[in-house]
């Protein structure tokens, strides 16, 4: 996913990573017990009440703060999403204590564990980042935010035109000539659907018009752009109701 150096999942009752630094932001939320670290020689503490910054190029190591360990998840950004202005700050005060920050961040990692949803994932990312700049009071260009009507329309041409590739918002982004998160905004708040939903709707209606052509569904599902045929199952019925081989049996019935 554009942005994203490395996502790490993980378990550790009694590890302890000796100090290090990244080239990359570290964006962590902890799921349970909690991390005990140093970051550029001071004691700071990560624990499911808050999002934790961890700035590129600053030493920092981690273990368990109680008996029993930590379960963590990780997002690894490149330095330029969120940029070197930040740094300084992140190091004053890497813990973000925002429990809708924590919820939005997780909502990242849930989609990123299906690979058809890489376009939710990269559009939640985009509203995390947003935020985590306004923390720490580092706003883009009001200038570059600004409404542009036109933006919504665009970004759905550029949906359309590529509905059965594998998408992001990054190179919707570039093709428009508008930031990531500002095209999301727009786009939702102009058809009332966010960008991800919108394109599995419209692959959805796709695959019902080739199942009733009597496609096999392995077929369909590789030719509107879903992952594999279990995919496509998992969205057909959580779209329709309905698995899309009964789908197709109660129309050739019918």
């Amino acid at each position: 996913m554009p942005g994203v150096r490395e996502v790490l999942h993980a378990t550790f009752p009694d590890h302890a990573y000796p100090p290090h630094t990244h080239d990359a932001w570290t964006l962590l939320i902890v799921d349970d017990g909690a991390v005990r670290y140093d970051l550029d020689r001071h004691d700071r503490l990560a624990d499911r009440s808050m999002v934790s910054v961890l700035p590129p190029y600053v030493v920092h190591d981690g273990r368990p703060a109680r008996a029993g360990g930590y379960r963590k998840r990780v997002i690894y950004l490149e330095p330029e999403v969120l940029g070197e202005a930040m740094i300084g700050r992140s190091v004053d005060a890497p813990g973000l204590a925002e429990p809708r920050l924590y919820q939005e961040l997780a909502a990242v990692h849930d989609a990123l564990t299906c690979v058809d949803d890489a376009l939710e994932a990269e559009t939640r990312l985009a509203f995390v980042t947003e935020r985590i700049r306004a923390w720490f009071g580092v706003d883009e260009d009001a200038a570059a935010l600004a409404n542009r009507p036109d933006d919504a329309e665009a970004l759905r041409g550029f949906l359309d035109a590529h509905l059965f590739e594998s998408v992001t918002l990054t190179a919707a982004a570039d093709s428009v000539g508008a930031g990531p998160t500002h095209l999301a905004r727009a786009f939702s708040a102009t058809f009332g659907i966010g960008p991800h939903a919108y394109v599995v709707g419209r692959r959805l209606d796709a695959a019902r018009d080739r199942i009733l052509d009597g496609q096999p569904l392995a077929d369909v599902a590789a030719s509107v752009g879903f992952y594999d045929q279990a995919h496509l199952t998992r969205r057909f019925k959580r779209f329709l109701g309905v698995t899309p081989g009964r789908f197709a049996r109660t129309n050739v019935d019918d």
